[in-house]
């Protein structure tokens, strides 16, 4: 029998950058990410951790990659470093427009449209109606009551669960976030982080979430990946790997 599908395989993905006169370098030596995983990306600010979540989100391009294959669903895996190589943007705009969706931690709600209208966005784009997924997604993340106020009529835990409700609108096979609790005071971060990991687990999306710490004792069942920072001299390198 074959095992699970592998949504990303990556082996030999490096990201440099440098800022007054320092150099910060990304590798991951090796990465493979089953379909309906939880993947926990834990480590201290400047580690990598967003810069790997956007990678992996296909909106930031690798300096180098051995190999780097996406599947978010049965079928063939699409080339990502061929598609960089080719500059075929359109093509990674839509693999990330079908089949992710993406938690930022401050929100980033549209503050002119409502609740509802925010949710809605991602099918909207896509040409899906949207009125029965945004009132299941309100009712199972408790903020159907809530729906028709914009953002500031909300609070900051409310208008997080409004920006979980948007990445998984649209029905994406993968939902990348980035620090999702970390603007909501902690008495809520955990009820919060419980109904995003509940969501995702029932829809079987695969969840790759960037995190200071992971409550592992309360919330099982991640996969936190082994983390390692070096300093060379000017040269800072964080190494990620499975």
């Amino acid at each position: 029998m074959s095992g699970p599908r592998a949504v990303y395989l990556c082996e030999g993905l490096v990201k440099r950058r440098e800022a007054s006169g320092a150099a910060f370098e990304l590798r991951v030596p090796r990465l493979r990410i089953h379909a309906g995983e939880v993947v926990v990306l834990c480590g201290a600010s400047g580690c990598g951790k967003s810069t790997l979540l956007d990678l992996l989100a296909l909106a930031l391009e690798p300096d180098s990659a051995a190999l780097f294959r996406f599947r978010a669903q049965e079928g063939s895996a699409s080339d990502v470093r061929l598609l960089w190589q080719r500059r075929d943007l359109d093509e990674l705009a839509r693999l990330r427009g079908l089949y992710m969706g993406y938690v930022l931690q401050t929100g980033g709600l549209l503050p002119f449209l409502t609740a509802r209208e925010n949710i809605a966005l991602s099918c909207r784009l896509l040409g899906q109606d949207p009125k029965a997924r945004v009132e299941r997604l309100g009712h199972r993340l408790r903020i159907a009551d809530q729906l028709d106020k914009l953002p500031r009529q909300l609070s900051v835990g409310e208008r997080q669960r409004v920006a979980i409700a948007r990445a998984m609108a649209h029905r994406p096979g993968v939902v990348l976030a980035d620090e999702p609790t970390a603007s909501v005071d902690p008495l809520n971060a955990q009820a919060v982080l419980e109904l995003f990991l509940d969501l995702v687990r029932q829809d079987g999306i695969t969840a790759i979430i960037a995190a200071h710490e992971w409550p592992s004792d309360s919330i099982p069942g991640a996969r936190v990946l082994n983390h390692r920072l070096e300093r060379d001299g000017s040269v800072t390198r964080s190494l990620f790997w499975s």
